[in-house]
């Protein structure tokens, strides 16, 4: 299945969606969105909110600890991976990601997050994996995953799909957002959190 990069990432960017056309709304199936920026179902305006509404929910749902976030190898996982984080970081959530910003499997977010929380009664973990799973090559996908490391559950996602999309629908007035070259600069601490199968290191 050949797909033009470019011009899907070019999409992904310019591509604003309408919440009046229901493929254009967040919808959550399996813990998350997942949609192709060709369709307007998968842009930046979606990520943003996305991710403001993640901030918003695991604030209100007593999640302040770290967020684990990793990406797969689907073209639009990098640009998502960016717009991601310049909301997490302007919510001050403090991001864990792969020491070399590398391709992180599924199973080694949860496994992370686990990892982080087992035996912690405060503060714990949660995550966010950028990943469609078996879609065509020009889809893109954004989960999230709660303390419990695995897939979110229908309350939670309900609330987060909701939520983006009432963000949406007020033209993104409540993102909160850094440039990401601002982020990219910040210092990334040596402490790790031990026996994950990836280094995870706090961005």
């Amino acid at each position: 299945m050949l797909v033009d990069i470019p011009r899907l990432v070019t999409a992904y960017y310019t591509q604003k969606p309408d919440v009046s056309v229901g493929s254009q709304r967040v919808t959550f199936g399996t813990s998350g969105h997942r949609g192709s920026a060709f369709h307007g179902a998968f842009n930046e305006d979606h990520i943003l909110a996305i991710a403001q509404a993640i901030c918003e929910y695991r604030a209100g749902h007593g999640t302040p600890g770290p967020l684990f976030l990793a990406k797969d190898t689907h073209a639009l996982s990098e640009p998502a991976f960016a717009s991601a984080l310049e909301v997490l970081a302007a919510n001050s959530v403090e991001v864990m990601v792969d020491c070399d910003l590398g391709y992180t499997p599924t199973p080694a977010l949860s496994h992370a997050i686990l990892t982080y929380n087992r035996g912690r009664q405060d503060a714990p973990a949660d995550g966010i994996v950028i990943t469609p799973s078996h879609n065509p090559p020009d889809d893109g996908g954004f989960k999230y995953n709660p303390p419990n490391g695995g897939p979110a559950d229908t309350q939670a996602t309900k609330w987060i799909q909701d939520r983006a999309n009432a963000i949406l629908a007020e033209g993104l007035r409540a993102v909160r957002r850094c440039p990401f070259s601002r982020r990219s600069r910040a210092r990334i601490a040596t402490t790790t959190s031990p026996n994950t199968s990836m280094t995870w290191p706090r961005w």
